[in-house]
């Protein structure tokens, strides 16, 4: 006992200081975007700002932003999320200032969600006898996984990716009524974040079933205590976490429709762990689960029938314009190499490690890891985001690799280390596919510049919009949000009218100013001869549109 101790505290050291490291060198590296707030992606600024609205008084429950879109904006997002950066940030502003206060959350959060997916990818690997230090290095170089804990990179994903990895290890291993509860509350606490881990906490619960159902005397404590914390955890969930977006009817977040069909899906476990006395034999407890699973599915479905398509509603234009080209939204075939390439080479490696090293010992635990990487790469088919758990699960596998390849010499041990280097992939992607580097906006002088001017209604480039909000006091029209459709296509055709029509929509919209890029909008592809957009790419801007400074490509919108 006392060694196994030591083992899990110093499988932990090493987590953390790995963490620690990367955490840093990462750091110094972008210290001058990270200083002045600039974070890598919008999703992080804007939740930033959904953090400073919330102390700065906007309600617990309200997640709308108010200075976003044609009216404001119903977010699909969750609090949770905003509990310890908030936490942090509130308790050092009196201390530090408020600027010193974000951009230590921002920095200091990711690097502790960092480390506890390292120290859970370490605690797996223990419970499939495998090498947990070679298993938390792999992990901690596990392209594109690990981009999701860059300092700055305060949204969502990267609790999802801890929360996934702490319901793998409750299901993987020896059962017992904590393991069972462990696993109810992460899926609860993920669903509650966002839904895009639904795949992955719907093959969690049908592990732990498929597990009472081969052995229901050992398994019943678990499969009971999963059971039990999915049904009170979601209605405790339902009565904190209710936004004032909770009668939208969409399915995509934890609102009136997902958490219908979440709650009804919790019921099937509830009563099959009820009624496991009277289901003596796995046959039994197979029809019984099939039937009891088959009803829960059906009426959730009836309920809420939004949760078969909790994205649908994309405007076609928008997903042809603007989510075709996000580069993680794309899916796997329809992607550049170099992206496909980066994306899901180490996962790909990861999943043939992972059934290799079940073909060898026919262990459950490892059928139960390639399971959850089987649903990642299916997800990658349809998003390349969808991968991201899959790179970091590959890493209990590739140890197994490794230790391995160690037996037969130096250079399969390279090999196999070289294999299981995350980021290898996409420098083989560039290689295999360079494509030329694409202009970029310069979005800090642009930013800059809406940044002191007196508020007002903005039309700025779609990727600019999270920013132009975090860092100035103007309504932002147009933000990469499937929620604005209005926001979003209001931006775009106006930018494609002719000028003359375009003067008369400005007006329409109140808009104040209208900032531009040399590089922006090229998803419009060639604007049309006598369009705004062609007009300021030709340098002549219409003379209802004024520069605020000498040569600058922010303007103010001259009322009729």
């Amino acid at each position: 006992m006392g060694a196994a101790r030591t083992t899990v505290w110093r499988d932990s050291a090493v987590a953390a200081a790995l963490a620690a490291l990367l955490g840093a060198v990462w750091a110094w590296r972008d210290w001058a975007a990270l200083a002045a707030l600039r974070l890598p992606d919008t999703d992080d600024v804007m939740r930033l700002q959904q953090i400073r609205d919330w102390l700065a008084g906007q309600g617990f429950a309200d997640l709308a932003q108010h200075r976003l879109g044609l009216s404001g904006l119903e977010m699909h997002w969750s609090r949770l999320p905003d509990l310890v950066p908030g936490a942090i940030i509130a308790l050092l502003t009196p201390v530090t200032g408020a600027h010193a206060a974000e951009l230590v959350a921002v920095i200091l959060w990711p690097l502790v969600l960092f480390a506890m997916a390292l120290m859970l990818i370490g605690s797996i690997t223990r419970r499939l006898a495998g090498s947990a230090p070679v298993a938390i290095v792999v992990a901690a170089l596990a392209y594109p996984a690990n981009a999701l804990f860059l300092p700055g990179r305060i949204d969502h994903h990267g609790l999802q990716l801890v929360l996934l990895l702490a319901l793998v290890h409750a299901v993987i291993g020896r059962g017992g009524w904590r393991s069972g509860i462990a696993a109810g509350l992460a899926s609860v606490a993920s669903l509650v974040v966002g839904m895009e881990t639904a795949p992955f906490l719907a093959l969690g619960g049908g592990v732990l079933a498929l597990r009472w159902v081969v052995a229901e005397e050992d398994e019943r404590a678990r499969f009971a205590g999963y059971a039990v914390s999915l049904v009170i955890g979601l209605g405790a969930s339902a009565l904190v976490f209710r936004t004032s977006g909770w009668s939208v009817a969409s399915c995509d977040a934890f609102a009136a429709p997902l958490w219908r069909a979440a709650q009804v899906a919790a019921v099937a476990p509830l009563v099959l762990a009820l009624a496991g006395r009277w289901l003596g034999t796995p046959r039994l407890r197979l029809v019984g689960g099939a039937l009891v699973g088959a009803i829960a599915l059906a009426v959730a479905l009836a309920l809420s029938p939004a949760c078969l398509s909790p994205y649908g509603g994309v405007d076609p234009l928008l997903e042809r314009l603007w989510l075709a080209q996000v580069a993680e939204a794309q899916p796997l075939f329809a992607a550049p190499l170099d992206h496909a390439i980066g994306y899901v080479g180490l996962a790909a490696v990861g999943l043939a490690a992972t059934l290799w090293q079940w073909w060898r010992t026919r262990g459950a635990g490892w059928a139960a890891l390639a399971a959850f990487q089987l649903i990642a790469m299916t997800l990658a088919v349809v998003q390349l985001r969808g991968v991201y758990a899959g790179t970091l699960l590959a890493a209990p596998g590739l140890a197994a690799l490794i230790a391995r390849a160690r037996q037969h010499g130096p250079v399969a041990l390279a090999g196999a280390w070289i294999a299981s280097a995350g980021f290898v992939y996409p420098a083989l992607g560039r290689l295999a596919a360079a494509e030329p580097p694409v202009a970029q906006c310069d979005g800090g002088a642009l930013l800059g510049r809406l940044a002191v001017l007196p508020a007002g209604t903005v039309a700025a480039p779609i990727d600019l919009g999270a920013y132009a909000l975090a860092t100035g006091p103007h309504r932002v029209l147009a933000a990469p949000y499937h929620r604005n459709a209005d926001g979003n296509l209001a931006v775009y055709r106006l930018m494609l009218m002719p000028v003359a029509a375009a003067r008369a929509e400005a007006a329409r919209l109140e808009l104040d100013y209208l900032a531009d890029c040399g590089s922006a909008w090229q998803e419009l592809g060639t604007p049309s001869p006598g369009s705004l957009l062609a007009a300021l790419r030709a340098g002549r801007a219409p003379a209802w549109l004024v520069p605020v400074a000498p040569g600058s490509t922010v303007y103010r919108v001259e009322a009729e």
